[in-house]
């Protein structure tokens, strides 16, 4: 591995990788004398993700991305403290280690992270798994089980009452996301209108409300390099509280792509043949959960609504020439394609 260079142009400087050596030895988080190493994670769109090693020890630095960035948006300091208190009960969630907010060190908050060893699938399959003829059935089964075992989560046992508010909390998404959309709005959607406002009057009355990891998708998940059954992590926990837990069902089949489904900017291996539908992931998560789906279009059409809003969000800073990204450029497209699905979704058109 090698020290990186700066991963985007929009950066005013390179992250003084020297500084964090130092610190983490200041901190007594590592003892080893050999020198830091580091290699970048593939990159989302979102908070940068930074593999770093001293010798034996081993472990993640998160940090927001470079540029200007909204308002409490991309918390690290959050997102620790949440790992903080989710660990103790769900220990796919990673041992967080250190937060640090000094700017001498680096400009931008960030914390460092317990090093969990597996693989992430994204666009393709291992090739232990691709070989394997059911490893995507399996798979498909470990993601709705571990979504299963997250909602499970006694929230009182595990002291996380004071995670997030839960009264209220679909309502609140439904008009934030509206609102976020919006705000950075640039091109008209045939549509969206009629849709938003089908949002707001026909929200459904919650479950009984658990904790919420609120960007569940496979992508965001870690598997065994040995078995696909084995999900060793679960990954950004940045907006995880308490709320409604079909919200992360429905985020989970929104990214769960199908083959057929137009371009929307955002990568899955799950449209190759052998994954389970989205019907049959929903119908898992149903028989395993005991939770009632019956109000789920509603659920799916918000789902898609949110992700064309988070697309649109960043699109908005490449086209404001606030983000350089030149992968940002598409996104438009991919926000109103998704926007095509919400419709779909609320004219009950997926599922059957």
């Amino acid at each position: 591995m090698k020290q990186p260079p700066s991963p985007n142009k929009e950066s005013t400087a390179e992250i003084n990788w020297n500084g964090i050596e130092n610190y983490l030895r200041s901190q007594n988080i590592v003892l080893d004398e050999s020198p830091l190493e580091v290699q970048q994670f593939s990159t989302g769109y979102s908070n940068l993700t930074y593999f770093i090693k001293i010798g034996e020890w081993k472990a993640v630095l998160r940090r927001p991305p470079f540029g200007p960035i909204p308002p409490k948006a991309h918390d690290m300091k959050r997102e620790y403290e949440v790992l903080l208190k989710i660990n103790q009960a769900f220990p796919l969630a990673p041992k967080p280690y250190l937060y640090c907010e000094d700017e001498s060190i680096m400009k931008r908050h960030f914390y460092i992270m317990e090093k969990k060893d597996g693989v992430v699938i994204d666009e393709s399959l291992p090739e232990k798994f691709e070989v394997n003829p059911l490893s995507r059935r399996v798979i498909s089964e470990a993601v709705v089980k571990t979504l299963t075992k997250l909602h499970d989560i006694d929230i009182r046992q595990a002291g996380l009452e004071t995670l997030g508010y839960p009264e209220g909390y679909l309502s609140r998404q439904v008009h934030g996301w509206i609102r976020r959309y919006q705000n950075t709005k640039t091109d008209e959607i045939a549509g969206v209108e009629e849709l938003e406002k089908w949002l707001v009057n026909h929200i459904p009355v919650s479950p009984e409300p658990t904790v919420v990891h609120n960007d569940f998708k496979l992508n965001n998940m870690m598997f065994s390099a040995k078995l696909p059954i084995e999900v060793v992590g679960l990954f950004d926990w940045e907006l995880s509280t308490i709320g409604d837990p079909l919200t992360d069902v429905a985020s989970m089949i929104a990214y769960w792509k199908e083959e057929g489904d137009p371009y929307t900017g955002i990568t899955s291996i799950t449209k190759q043949t052998g994954f389970a539908s989205r019907r049959e992931m929903l119908e898992m998560y149903a028989r395993q959960s005991g939770r009632n789906v019956d109000q789920f279009d509603y659920y799916l059409t918000f789902a898609f609504y949110k992700i064309a809003g988070i697309l649109q969000q960043i699109y908005y800073r490449w086209k404001m020439g606030e983000a350089k990204d030149d992968r940002f450029a598409k996104l438009g497209e991919g926000a109103k394609n998704i926007m095509q699905q919400a419709m779909r979704a609320q004219r009950k058109e997926f599922l059957r």
